[in-house]
Parts: structure tokens; sequence; C-alpha cells
């Protein structure tokens, strides 16, 4: 996240390759996107033990993680390459690889075949065929749906493509128990209405850089007032739907009070958004919505395997 808001700041210099074998190996990891593919993988083990009320097979678990986060890998490559002329406008990922010309795009691209080969097969034969498939489409979606057509074309691409990065707890539920349930379900829809306020105080912050690139993100489309007006809406709609799984019964009292009290941090902060005429803001609810996501997958583990154990 530092490195994130730092160059959101201006302040991260990309640094030349480093010579021999480890500077190709930080070229190949920085390719693959890894602050995403931890935030994805963090999701994917919450559902799997929520799937299992406790803890899995270890080597399942371990599957599990290594064939989600190739096939993420896959899918962060190829938006490198394809993203590479608009990359080298922003601050923020003017840095990656194949913009700065130190990762050919073949190379990539061979890369990523290779990463969702391997990952595929993983899942598929040591986790669950149901979660190499829901991994292949999440995948898929994000790079065909996202980043070969909303992205460039529409200020709600961030609102359709973030379904891509709600498909890792489906995987890992899938991988534990081979069918999905509805606390995965649950957790999905969370991620699903978290992605807009999430992207949208970053957006705030790097405006300028979208529109240099001539990509249409809220705040650059429509305006900053309409922006933090979406970002309020967003942010009701999550906590309500949150808080709306305690009553239907899908989750417990102890993901209740939490879903309540995170919630109530994050209204907080998305109001204090739409009245503040700096990006302090913007900057605050960007960190705390990485928080809140990592505190409501902790708040429906412990719901589903503390009762279970009692």
């Amino acid at each position: 996240m530092s490195s994130t808001l730092s160059r959101v700041d201006g302040t991260s210099v990309a640094m030349p390759m480093r010579p021999g074998l480890r500077g190709i190996i930080d070229e190949y990891v920085e390719l693959t996107k890894p602050r995403i593919i931890v935030l994805l993988l963090i999701t994917t083990l919450a559902a799997m033990l929520m799937a299992a009320r406790g803890i899995p097979n270890p080597l399942l678990i371990l599957w599990t993680m290594i064939g989600g986060g190739l096939s993420a890998a896959s899918a962060g490559a190829i938006n490198c390459v394809w993203d590479r002329d608009i990359d080298r406008l922003m601050s923020r990922t003017r840095s990656r690889p194949v913009a700065r010309g130190t990762l050919s795009p073949r190379d990539a691209l061979i890369f990523a075949a290779v990463a969702q080969t391997v990952g595929f097969a993983i899942l598929y034969f040591l986790a669950a065929p149901l979660a190499a498939w829901l991994s292949l489409f999440g995948n898929a979606f994000y790079v065909v749906i996202y980043t070969m057509w909303l992205k460039r074309i529409t200020p709600l691409n961030i609102v359709v493509g973030g379904a891509a990065g709600a498909i890792p707890p489906l995987v890992g539920w899938a991988a534990v128990t081979h069918h999905l349930g509805s606390p995965a379900f649950a957790l999905f829809a969370v991620i699903f209405l978290w992605t807009p306020p999430h992207f949208w105080a970053l957006a705030l912050m790097t405006n300028i850089d979208y529109d240099k690139a001539g990509i249409p993100m809220l705040p650059n489309a429509k305006g900053i007032p309409r922006t933090k007006r979406e970002i309020m809406i967003y942010s009701l709609v999550l906590v309500g739907v949150s808080l709306a799984f305690f009553p239907l019964h899908v989750l417990g009292p102890c993901y209740g009070g939490s879903a309540l009290v995170l919630g109530g941090i994050f209204l907080w902060d998305a109001w204090r958004v739409r009245n503040d005429q700096t990006k302090r803001y913007a900057r605050v609810l960007f960190k705390y919505s990485l928080l809140y996501l990592a505190l409501m997958c902790v708040a429906m583990v412990v719901d589903r395997v503390i009762p279970h154990v009692a």
C-alpha cells in the first residue's frame, strides 16, 4: 500500500533494472502486480477457512494459493502488456516492466501463458475442477471485459470490472467444498460493492494522470463532486448489504457486530471525502478501505469458525 501511495504522490522513482538473475526475477515479480495478488489470496484463504469451519488440509491451502496466485499473475501480466501505452503516461504505473521496456511484450505474454496453464492445472488436479474454472473465468473477465473493453470507454469500468476481483472467494470455497455456498457469495458481494469506492478514492488522488492517459475514470469523466456523491452512495449500499447478511442468517452475530462497527467507520470516512476540498480524506478512505476488507474477512472467518469449535 505504501508503494502505491508513494507512486500517487510522485515520490517513487523508477529504479534501473538490477543486473543478473535477481534483476530478471524482480521484473517478473513486478509484472504480476504482487500487491493485488496478496489481497486476492487473502480473500481466497478467508473463504477456505469459512468453508471448512476451521483450517482445511494444509496441502489444499498450499495448492490453492499457488494455483490462484499463478492465475492472478497471468492476468496482471496481460494487463501490463495491453495497457503499456497508457501506463507510460501515469506516475503510478510508469515503472511497470513492460511500460519501462525492461520486459518485452512477447516475454510477458509467454510468462502469462505459462502461469495461467500451470495455475489452472494445479487448481484442477490438486484442488477442485470448479475452482480452476472459476479462476479462469475471473481472469478472462478481468482481461477481456475490464482491461480490453470497459477500461477505456466508460466511467463504469470499475463498477462492472470489479466482479473479477470478487471471484477469488468463490475459488477458495469451491476448493474446499467442490460447490458454492451462500457465505462465499456474501464475501463476493462485499468485495464487488467495496471496489468502486475503494478505486474512486484512489482516482480522486490520480485524476490528472487518468486524464492524461485518456482513461474515463469517474473524477475526470463526470467531475469530482459527482465522484464524491457516488462514493457516498456506494458506501451506503456496501454497508447496507453487508449488514443484511446477519438478519438473513447467512452469517451470525459476531460478523453482524463487526460489520456494523467497520461499516460505520467506512461511512464516516466516505462522508468526510464528500465535504473535503483537498485530497486528504480520499487518501484516508483509500487506506482504510484496505483495512476494512481485511477485517471483514477476519470477521466472517471468526463468525463461521468459533461456533463450530465451541
